[in-house]
């Protein structure tokens, strides 16, 4: 599967989505889907990437988006979408 799904929560602050947005353009991440909301100054962003056209192994995806989310101050979590599917079925 060269899908993945990202998760993105944390208090709102100006940038969240263009600072991800842009890591994913530049590391050739093609987002399919997005929705974002924010609630009482809490931000939730869900996105369905494909990431068979990057050349960065899947996991360096992982901790670099984790690593962007500490700098902003949001939690970011990336999994592969049938692992995100087994874990969330009922």
């Amino acid at each position: 599967m060269n899908k993945a799904v990202i998760t993105v929560v944390g208090k709102d602050t100006v940038g969240i989505i263009a600072r991800i947005c842009t890591y994913l353009a530049n590391n050739r991440v093609n987002i399919e889907d997005i929705s974002q909301t924010i609630v009482q100054d809490y931000f939730n962003m869900m996105m369905i990437v494909d990431v068979s056209q990057s050349n960065k192994p899947f996991e360096d995806i992982v901790n670099e988006l984790a690593q962007i989310g500490e700098e902003i101050g949001v939690k970011i979590r990336c999994q592969r979408e049938e692992i995100f599917t087994k874990m969330h079925r009922i």
